[in-house]
């Protein structure tokens, strides 16, 4: 650590802060970590900030919560990453559960437009602001550089999976390390605990799931816990590639239509934390559907609390089991390069995502062209281009950019940008 560590009441008030204000996906979460533990408090230095992400984007789940897990766990032990973990995902679940309960009641999200279409166009400009800092600090040489050039090409025009492009990334740094292993130290024996600490967290995990099949085998809780913590097993490549499988699988199982999950996203967009909390939307208005009458409002809590459960408790899992071999292992020279390009990968792999985000955001209609089953190009069709989203993106980059407004105020006034516009267009 670079300073002396906080006390555990001083870090608890940090990781609420960063749950409460936890908006603008993976790359804004990312980079408010980076913001409140590295630049304003020193608890970490950047090497060992970038060395986690690394790490945390090598495994499936939120990497934004699986960071600010191994952020806790480095700096207070289990109970620091247990307590940096679940506040990172409960302000968001509860807002989730929220408005999923609304949805229910009042049908169709079209209510919700004005102020969804503000903050997506402040999600633009929060994640470019983020992926610009991240760049500053990950890309360090040519070799840097071309990992996240090469890395955005595959993602955005080809096929290829992202665990692929994070694989490709990690060999290249392995087998271009520069320096010798054996003239290092052995490292260090791995903590006390650490095999009961992972078996605990393996056994939280799975008994809700064993549960649901005990009490009601196939029922849609018990098929909700299955379906959403075997996707937390295999779930590499963000919240895009896992929200593709699940919206393909909720409606082939009757949970919800395609229409809903799209709202459930713009929903989603509107919370602090991981966007993977869209899942509670899908286990909440799932059960919801298919329960009886008398018990559509006690089965739709479990359903959003059964998904939220099986998604986020493997990260403890995975940092708790994972984070003291990396530990040990991640400052010698190949490993430590290896990472180093994979950080540099997952910096083109935002950016991707960040294009991705405005296309949909701007251009209301389109087609994706694929040849040969491997090569892609995303054509918007330029005649639906949104003015109003134009416009309000614009609006968001000037106040992100060149205003330098802070997070919230900006979110405040492009939320009211969206319903002013809503407003004028009514009259």
């Amino acid at each position: 650590m670079s300073s002396a560590p906080p006390s555990f009441g001083e870090a608890v008030r940090v990781w609420l802060k960063v749950g409460l204000l936890g908006f603008g996906g993976p790359a804004g979460q990312i980079a408010l970590l980076h913001r409140e533990v590295v630049e304003a408090r020193d608890w970490i230095d950047d090497d060992e900030f970038a060395r986690a992400l690394s790490f945390c984007m090598l495994l499936p789940g939120p990497e934004a919560q699986q960071l600010a897990t191994w952020l806790g766990w480095r700096i207070h032990g289990v109970r620091g990453g247990v307590a940096a973990g679940l506040l990172f995902v409960l302000p968001g679940l509860g807002v989730m559960l929220g408005l999923s309960a609304l949805y229910v009641v009042h049908g169709r999200s079209d209510w919700a437009g004005p102020v969804l279409l503000g903050l997506k166009a402040a999600v633009v400009a929060l994640v470019l602001q983020a992926l610009l800092k991240i760049g500053r600090r990950t890309i360090k040489d040519r070799s840097a550089a071309s990992a996240a050039i090469a890395a955005f090409a595959m993602m955005a025009f080809t096929t290829l999976p992202f665990p692929l492009v994070i694989i490709c990334a990690g060999a290249l740094g392995w087998l271009t390390a520069k320096g010798g292993e054996g003239a290092l130290p052995p490292p260090a024996a791995p903590p006390k605990g650490q095999a009961k600490t992972a078996l605990a967290c393996l056994a939280l995990w799975l008994v809700p799931i064993a549960l649901a099949w005990w009490i009601a085998p196939g029922s849609v809780l018990a098929w909700m816990g299955l379906t959403f913590g075997g996707l937390a097993a295999i779930s590499f490549g963000g919240a895009y590639a896992a929200l593709a499988y699940i919206g393909q699988t909720a409606s082939a199982l009757g949970w919800l239509s395609a229409p809903q999950m799209l709202d459930g996203l713009g929903l989603a967009e509107t919370t602090p934390g991981p966007l993977i909390l869209v899942f509670v939307f899908v286990g909440f208005v799932g059960a919801f559907q298919t329960a009886p009458v008398e018990w559509a409002w006690v089965l739709a809590v479990l359903g959003g609390l059964m998904a939220a459960w099986t998604t986020f408790a493997p990260s403890f899992l995975w940092i708790f089991a994972g984070g003291p071999l990396f530990e040990r292992w991640g400052r010698r020279p190949r490993p430590a390069r290896a990472l180093a390009m994979i950080s540099a990968a997952a910096v083109g792999v935002i950016g991707q995502l960040a294009l991705w985000f405005a296309i949909h955001l701007l251009f209301r209609g389109g087609q994706t062209m694929e040849v040969a089953g491997l090569f892609r190009l995303m054509l918007p069709d330029v005649g639906s281009l949104d003015l109003a989203a134009l416009g309000l993106t614009v609006l968001a980059l000037t106040l992100t950019f060149a205003t330098r407004l802070p997070m919230l105020a900006m979110i405040a006034v492009m939320v009211s940008a969206g319903v002013l516009l809503k407003v004028v267009g009514a009259s």
